[in-house]
């Protein structure tokens, strides 16, 4: 059986949780509105259920390559990841300038200086059931995420450390 992260809260609409991984325990920040079964684009929830980790993306100005057995590559200046449910790349990096609505992986804020892409909506997609759910750096107190799972940098680090090529996350209701 594959390694699975955990990740539980107290209540469905708690914003803050819990990560384990074999005898690794993190506190973690969740969507501003919790866990959602049912997400959608825009919602603020964190989806529920089990999703694969597919890649790592880092900032190569802010740390070394992370050691991993994930897919890792670095973020660039142009790179962002498509949060416009109409649009064909929906749910998929994308390089800005970009038509569509588009998050930029390249930010000031240090959250996406290292980024898990999370299988979730990718296979098949689903136009407006949500995009960019990642695991990435937590803010200053592990503030709420928009649908994320937000990690302080070390113990994301830490967490990239254990996994294999089939471990998945499973967030539980």
């Amino acid at each position: 059986m594959a390694p699975k992260i955990v990740v539980r809260s107290l209540s469905a609409g708690a914003s803050r949780g819990v990560l384990t991984f074999g005898n690794l325990r993190f506190p973690c920040a969740l969507g501003k509105t919790g866990r959602r079964a049912g997400k959608r684009e825009g919602d603020g929830a964190t989806p529920i259920g089990d999703f694969p980790l597919r890649s790592v993306h880092y900032r190569p100005d802010r740390l070394p390559r992370p050691r991993t057995r994930l897919p890792t590559s670095p973020i660039r200046p142009h790179d962002g990841w498509c949060d416009a449910p109409g649009d064909r790349n929906y749910n998929r990096p994308v390089r800005h300038p970009y038509t569509a609505s588009a998050e930029h992986m390249w930010r000031s804020d240090r959250l996406y200086d290292l980024v898990v892409a999370m299988g979730y909506n990718d296979h098949p997609r689903i136009s407006g059931r949500g995009s960019a759910v990642f695991m990435h750096v937590a803010g200053a107190g592990l503030k709420p995420t928009e649908g994320c799972i937000a990690l302080a940098r070390p113990h994301l680090l830490r967490l990239l450390q254990a996994v294999s090529r089939d471990t998945s996350v499973s967030i539980r209701p």
